[in-house]
């Protein structure tokens, strides 16, 4: 695993990567139909994206989001309807079961974007050999030579050759790889790391359209923010599919939807495309319940018309004009979502695990040195920071799943433990079906419940008796999270598990652990679901921990500011350089405890800032409204006021102190 770069928000702008032309290119899909059995999973759908369009498909697990990417890049064939791009159109396509050639180092990997060039350079080499060695300067041929070297050298020029092996190792920087990492074989890489050059290859390469099935899946939180500006700087098409409401509201203007056969268009990132189609659905619900009932008048009316013979003919008008009427239909809508609840936390002590002087190296790679760490009863803790950096290591020795090289880790008091792995989903038994993993993770008194609680996870009535094989990614994270709910616990460890959890699903669990009332640890890279859900945030980097006292939210604005100031101090001039030393002698002589503690005071302090004057505005806004004074509770909301005010004063005095003696 690579030695990861510290986080740098600062990132290579794309318009340097080979500065092709893009000619204005269109791709449209015209009654695209494909049926698997009784399903129908497109049923002769219509898409057009246009040049600068990024577009986020969207829709539930097996709606056909994928399949309708293999139909755009020329890897499966509607059984109607057709795709339409322009002649020399180029696509780039990340899918999920790439393979990666073996043999090549990184650097040789990633230059094979650029085939075009070098096929160039060989041909412009072989020129300048045949040159050296011949001597008829007058000839025909030998200045035709010259005319083919000059056109090839203005083409590369054009095609920026001569920084071409700068710019891929500033992609490959982006997405997490270090200068070491350039000269190593692709083979001694994971697969995720595989999936991130193969990634660096298609971004440098720059086609008309990229297409992204769930690019996230391997980056960390500092990748897919390098990732969310390289795309916002690029002037390509794109379609991504993507479970991270973040990044798709971040790259994309455009929503489609993938819901039972059909494609609804919305020309909006996520978050807003999720309030257009409520309005959407509600409006097409009204419109239907108004033509039912209309319906239902002509009928009654046409009924006892049709009861006198007076009338029969106009009856029968009637009803050819009800039979001709356009019918408003509603699409079934499937927003069945697994209904989760963990059990209640037994009591545990004080201290649920602690950490000391904890080191962990594998052979010559030192991973964590001499790590401290303490978490309390009841409190929400999230592992952030780059792939590489130990953060599953060090989850796994605090609860004992892996061996230290040195230090200790310590379980308090009566703890429980429920423990969700990165590949929780794949040590699930194949061979077993959905029941018979139930019934070999429950207690016996759980064992009339199995039925129900596979049930609230979406498997129901046959499903219990499908083998663990047939399932997809997405319901084997399902099932596994069904098994934890058996037992339980009261220190809740999840690693990455929303990897293969739709939007909804990750919705419904979030929910379920900000109700969980046990201890909470989360390693994850997903920052929406981060956000909101832990109180405490702990980066990862350079074989040591950092502490955040706040959400993924804060974690990020301070390790921003953070990146600034550092940007900020090497651009000092010497006078500038010469007060930071005068501070840096003026706190020699604190230890290193008493600066962990001021930091933790300086951080403490932040956060209660930021409350406080969240506190103050709304009640400067009670303070407002026009009847505020004559309200019985006036006097006790303006005695709140005043108080926070004092204690907001105190505070920054208390910040700017800490701050003072950290010489900041």
């Amino acid at each position: 695993m690579p030695q990861q770069p510290q986080l740098v928000f600062l990132f290579p702008s794309p318009h340097s990567v080979n500065q092709r032309t893009f000619a204005p290119a269109m791709l449209s899909l015209s009654n695209i139909y494909i049926q698997y059995g009784d399903r129908i999973l497109l049923d002769s759908v219509n898409l057009v994206i246009k040049p600068g369009e990024r577009v986020g498909l969207v829709g539930r697990n097996g709606a056909g989001k994928s399949t309708l990417l293999k139909i755009i890049a020329g890897e499966m064939s509607p059984q109607e309807g057709n795709v339409v791009k322009a002649t020399h159109f180029t696509l780039g396509y990340l899918h999920q079961d790439m393979l990666m050639p073996k043999g090549k180092t990184v650097i040789e990997e990633t230059m094979s974007a650029f085939s075009e060039v070098l096929a160039l350079e060989k041909e412009l080499n072989g020129i300048h050999e045949e040159l050296a060695v011949r001597e008829d300067y007058e000839s025909e041929d030998y200045h035709k030579i010259l005319e083919r070297m000059g056109d090839l050298s203005e083409h590369l020029h054009h095609l920026g050759s001569a920084t071409s092996q700068i710019e891929a190792e500033k992609v490959l920087a982006g997405l997490g790889f270090v200068h070491g990492d350039m000269s190593r074989l692709t083979d001694e890489f994971s697969g995720g790391w595989q999936m991130r050059i193969e990634l660096a290859k298609m971004l440098l390469r720059r086609p008309d359209l990229l297409l992204l099935d769930e690019p996230t899946n391997h980056l960390d939180i500092e990748s897919i923010i390098w990732l969310e500006d390289w795309l916002n700087s690029y002037y390509g098409m794109a379609v991504v599919i993507s479970h991270d409401r973040r990044f798709l509201d971040n790259v994309t203007n455009r929503t489609v939807e993938v819901m039972l056969g059909k494609l609804y268009d919305y020309k909006a990132p996520y978050s807003k495309y999720v309030e257009l189609s409520s309005e959407r659905k509600e409006l097409q619900v009204n419109a239907f319940k108004n033509q039912q009932r209309v319906i239902a008048d002509r009928e009654r009316t046409i009924a006892r018309f049709m009861a006198k013979a007076t009338k029969t003919s106009m009856a029968q008008s009637m009803q050819k004009q009800l039979d001709k009427m356009d019918r408003i239909e509603i699409e079934e809508d499937d927003l069945t979502t697994m209904r989760l609840r963990f059990p209640d936390a037994p009591r545990s002590g004080e201290v649920v695990v602690k950490a000391e002087h904890l080191s962990k190296r594998y052979g010559d790679v030192k991973v964590l040195d001499k790590i401290d760490l303490e978490i309390l009863r009841g409190e929400r803790v999230a592992f952030v920071g780059q792939n590489g950096q130990g953060k599953t290591t060090l989850a796994k020795m605090l609860i004992g799943q892996e061996t230290a090289t040195g230090g200790k880790a310590t379980l308090g008091h009566n703890i429980s433990i429920g423990y969700y792995a990165q590949n929780q989903a794949e040590t699930l038994d194949p061979k077993l079906t959905l029941l018979e993993t139930m019934e070999r993770n429950s207690p016996p008194e759980m064992r009339t419940r199995l039925r129900s609680t596979l049930g609230a996870f979406l498997f129901s009535g046959q499903d219990v008796d499908k083998k663990v094989v047939a399932l997809s990614g997405g319901e084997r994270a399902r099932l596994a999270l069904a098994c934890m709910l058996l037992r339980p616990f009261n220190f809740l460890l999840l690693d990455e598990p929303t990897n293969h959890l739709d939007m909804l699903s990750k919705d419904v669990l979030k929910q379920a652990l900000s109700e969980y009332n046990g201890t909470l640890l989360v390693v994850s890279h997903d920052r929406e679901f981060l956000s909101g859900l832990t109180d405490r945030t702990i980066e990862f980097r350079d074989q040591h921990l950092y502490e955040y006292l706040g959400d993924v939210n804060y974690f990020l604005e301070k390790r921003r500011l953070d990146n600034m100031r550092d940007v900020e101090m090497r651009s000092t001039n010497n006078g500038n350089a010469s007060a930071d030393n005068r501070a840096a002698k003026a706190t020699a002589n604190l230890s290193a405890e008493d600066r962990k503690l001021l930091q933790r005071n300086v951080q403490k302090a932040e956060k209660r800032i930021s409350d406080l004057e969240s506190e103050l505005k709304k009640i400067e806004s009670k303070m407002a409204e026009a009847d505020f004074y004559s309200r019985p509770e006036s006097e006790k909301v303006l005695k709140q006021y005043s108080d926070h005010k004092s204690e907001l004063e105190k505070t920054i005095e208390d910040w700017e102190s800490a701050l003072e003696q950290l010489g900041e």
